[in-house]
């Protein structure tokens, strides 16, 4: 009787075994699977200002299934239908990872700097949840952030402010720097508070301080593999250290990031790629991603005429890895190509919205990192007034990559692409009003 027993707890052991494998192994991606059909697909759109593509008149926002976003005979129309969420300007928006939740920041105006949180239920009912917090006092009404890739926990704001002379206030001293006052600030997503900030000075070299280097903008945070170092983008100045004027033509620095400790923020450091000598700020959208492999690649802009955008790489050391040259002029045989916005899609590899040298457009190209190539993308209706300059959202669904393509003031379509195998799916139609562009899926 024992022994039976014995057999039977064995035998059950077994097939709980056998249940909680085969589950765990369902649950696993399966390559060429949808791993979340019913996500919302959430499109934005920038109202024109007072100039057609300025995109300074606020942002509408309208959800669709994946279903109707695929769907060419499908229409959008986000400025007629659409939710207009906070933001005196162009509103800095993240979704989460699920699709069901909008976060937004509003840039400038008398909201601006305020942090809020909307549900996503479809068409233009997005609610606002009943949490907000304003970050201006320590990261402006203008703050540049990026939503972790933490499980939608953690947001960072950041912002350089009061760039000035050490010498400003006694002329008698000699000059040594330019510099302004860095904020670095973590955003709780989920518990909507200011988790911490720091704020310091971040010196550069003797010698490029003294030629009037330095940092004028921060961007783009990402998070390292080890989830213990934030690596921050820059925006490079010179200033004439005689007159204190901005030069807009100087001899560029190699591309510089800053690298701060995480969770605690503190002990920035500046590294220098020898590779680029371009800016690593991006403008709208995020600009570093840390890959499958555990390494950080990073777009540059801005680099010295006749030497268009490349990608970086950071290693897990936290450092430039100046072997790694990946040139997007020689990739794509064209000259000066500037990347407005990117987007890493797994698997070493993703899509470049950018513009180069007698381009008659601006366009889409597919990167494959491991390999150093990049293809232009067909199958697109590209056009003359086509501007991914304020694109913001680029949205990575399993193998899926979607972008919204409007020419400013012109319907367009939203675009599916397969970043395993590089197939292109007209999907919805987006209808356009004169001046109106839209500006990301998320």
């Amino acid at each position: 009787m024992k022994k039976s027993f014995l057999n039977f707890l064995m035998f059950g052991a077994l097939m709980t075994a056998l249940v909680f494998t085969s589950c765990d192994k369902n649950d696993d991606p399966v390559p060429g699977i949808d791993p979340d059909p019913d996500r919302w697909i959430t499109v934005a759109g920038a109202l024109m200002g007072t100039t057609p593509g300025d995109g300074n008149g606020g942002t509408m926002v309208y959800a669709v299934s994946k279903k109707n976003a695929k769907d060419s005979t499908y229409s959008i129309n986000v400025y007629d239908n659409g939710f207009p969420v906070k933001s005196t300007r162009t509103a800095r928006l993240q979704s989460a990872e699920d699709g069901k939740t909008l976060f937004n920041i509003a840039y400038v105006g008398d909201n601006g700097g305020e942090f809020s949180r909307y549900k996503v239920n479809g068409g233009s009912n997005f609610v606002q949840e009943d949490v907000t917090v304003n970050i201006a006092q320590y990261a402006s009404t203008s703050p540049r952030w990026a939503k972790l890739f933490d499980g939608d926990k953690t947001g960072i704001a950041v912002n350089v402010a009061g760039i000035a002379a050490n010498n400003a206030s006694d002329a008698t001293q000699p000059f040594a720097y330019y510099r302004g006052t860095a904020t670095v600030l973590a955003l709780d997503l989920q518990e909507v508070l200011i988790r911490g900030y720091k704020q310091y000075q971040i010196p550069l070299t003797t010698e490029e301080e003294a030629l009037g280097h330095c940092i004028f903008r921060l961007d783009a945070p990402v998070l390292n593999k080890a989830a213990n170092k934030l690596i921050i983008g820059t925006w490079m100045q010179k200033r004439n250290p005689e007159t204190g004027t901005t030069e807009s033509s100087f001899t560029r620095l190699g591309t510089k990031s800053v690298v701060v400790d995480y969770p605690s923020l503190e002990n920035p450091k500046v590294i220098t790629s020898t590779v680029g000598h371009g800016d690593c700020s991006g403008y709208r959208s995020f600009n570093s991603f840390t890959a499958d492999d555990g390494n950080i690649y990073q777009a540059t802009q801005r680099e010295p005429a006749g030497s268009g955008s490349r990608i970086l790489k950071i290693n897990q050391n936290n450092e430039y890895d100046n072997s790694y040259a990946f040139s997007l002029d020689a990739a794509l045989g064209v000259s000066n190509v500037y990347v407005d916005c990117w987007r890493y899609a797994g698997n070493g590899k993703a899509y470049i919205l950018y513009s180069h040298d007698d381009a008659a457009s601006d366009y889409v190209a597919w990167l494959d990192l491991n390999a150093k190539t990049a293809v232009k993308v067909t199958g697109i209706a590209y056009d003359a007034d086509l501007d991914f300059g304020q694109y913001q959202g680029v949205l990575v669904s399993g193998d899926e990559v979607y972008i919204a393509v409007t020419p400013v003031g012109k319907d367009g379509n939203i675009y599916i692409l397969n970043s395993k195998t590089g197939a292109v799916t007209k999907g919805a139609k987006l209808v356009n009003k004169a001046g109106n562009h839209y500006i990301g899926i998320f």
